[in-house]
Formats: C-alpha cells, structure tokens, sequence
C-alpha cells in the first residue's frame, strides 16, 4: 500500500456521508453511498488552508442541520452563496460544496429521464439574510444558512513573516518547512478542535 502524502491529521477529520441516488441506479457505489474525506476537498483544491478547510466545515454543519440522523441526499441539495463567484474565495468555497453536495450551475449532469438532475442548484450573488452560503433541501424547503468566523481560529504571527520570503525565493529549506508547518497547525486546529464550534462554525435556520 502506497504511503499517504498528506499530514497524519487529515485521517482524523470528521467525514461526511452522502447517500447519492445517481450513484445508485449506475451502480458506481453500493446503495449509492458515498463518504468523503477532507483529504478530497485537498485534492479537489490542490492545497489544504483555512478556506478549503472551513468550506468542508461549513458544508459539513448544514447538512447535518438539515437532516438530521437521516443520510443528507446528493443531488437533492440546492446551494446559494451571497458573493459573486469570482470574488475572493468564492469559488473554492463553492467547489468544495459542489464536490459533496452535487450542486451546479450549468455546467452538471444533465438527468436521466427528468431525474438525477443536478444543473441550476448552485447560485451566486444571492440575497442571504445572514450568512456566506445557504443550504436548501429540494424535497421539504429546510433552508439553514452557515459562515465560518476564522478569526477566532488566528494562526501563528510567524506565518506573515514568512509567507513573503517562501514567495519571493529567498527563504532556506529551514524557514520554507516552518512556514508549511505553522500553517498546517492552524488547518489542524480548525478542524480537529473547532468541527463542533458553533462560534466558528455559524449556523443560522432560514
């Protein structure tokens, strides 16, 4: 078995488990069931940060508002953001939504027999009353909406000093694994110690 290639403490992160009836009827996954890891969200991203880290977080929060002890369906979830896509992070934190809820604008699957659609359920530049996204359940309307404070998850003051350094080149190999390191802890804290953090994590039910 091919060793893993990212931090020890992704394999510790809480998953999120998707029921996907798309997946189902092609018989890509048994029972259509699908469970998807941080790592995912890394791969998907190409880098693991703050952002990618609480947009897992936030996606995470508001499914399980929205069902419950019931298995969040894949494809049956309509995605709302209050900025526009191409401002800011925007579009990472819609990505990482996307990869777990099946969510798109115009560019997803296209259904099978009026079913299994998953076009024009991701919306940008949206009117959200409190939030930076929402999640809507298409069969029963719940909506909840969900923002990530990063704020109070600072990172350590040495990250600024060396972020301009590894950019520029003229950081050693010694200040280069600082950097990578320090900024992984903060990922770290955040979802290892702040998954369940409702001052981080901020769910709001529409």
């Amino acid at each position: 078995m091919t060793a893993s290639v990212f931090p020890d403490f992704f394999a510790a992160v809480p998953t999120i488990q998707m029921a996907d009836p798309l997946a189902e009827f092609l018989g890509a996954a048994d029972g259509g069931r699908l469970e998807y890891r941080y790592e995912d969200a890394v791969r998907l991203a190409g880098h693991s940060c703050p952002t990618v880290a609480s947009a897992f977080l936030m996606t995470r929060a508001a499914l399980r508002a929205l069902y419950a002890e019931e298995t969040p369906r894949r494809g049956e979830i309509r995605v709302a953001l209050r900025e526009r896509r191409e401002a800011g992070v925007t579009g990472v934190i819609a990505a990482v939504a996307t990869l777990v809820t099946g969510a798109t604008e115009d560019t997803g699957f296209p259904g099978l027999g009026g079913q299994f659609i998953r076009r024009d359920k991701l919306l940008f530049a949206q009117r959200l009353p409190v939030g930076e996204l929402s999640f809507t359940r298409l069969d029963s309307g719940l909506s909840v909406a969900v923002s990530a404070q990063l704020g109070r998850v600072p990172g350590d003051p040495r990250v600024g000093e060396l972020m301009p350094r590894c950019l520029s080149g003229s950081a050693t190999a010694a200040e280069q694994q600082l950097f990578r390191q320090l900024w992984q802890e903060r990922v770290k804290r955040l979802l290892l110690d702040h998954a369940d953090d409702p001052s981080v994590i901020v769910l709001h039910v529409l």
